[in-house]
């Protein structure tokens, strides 16, 4: 089964004004997260864009949706760096199911007595 995963923004950071354009987003603040069914994993951090007053096709901050910004911060962060981010939640998944690490108890200790 193949791990499926779900993108977010939580906050943008923008600039009041840029130009003649109000409220000019600068910074996404993004979360990923991945599920197998049972196990999950995620990445947060943020990303920024450039600033152009002459940007093509503005989209005002109070007509922006979630699905836009995060197609822009995809396309911000690169089809290499994306890829990183599904392999980071994909290890947590992983080492989750089989955990490269685990805490034993001491060999030299005796375990405290059940109670009757």
């Amino acid at each position: 089964m193949s791990n499926t995963y779900v993108w977010s923004i939580s906050c943008l950071d923008c600039i009041p004004q840029v130009g003649d354009l109000k409220d000019y987003c600068v910074v996404s603040h993004w979360n990923c997260s991945g599920t197998d069914g049972t196990f999950t994993g995620s990445c947060y951090s943020t990303v920024s864009f450039t600033v152009d007053p002459e940007k093509p096709n503005y989209t005002p901050y109070d007509e922006l949706t979630e699905a836009e910004v995060i197609a822009w911060t995809q396309a911000a962060l690169g089809e290499e760096q994306v890829t990183a981010i599904y392999t980071s939640i994909d290890s947590q998944i992983q080492n989750q199911i089989d955990p490269p690490i685990v805490v034993l108890p001491l060999p030299w200790l005796t375990p405290a007595p059940t109670p009757v």
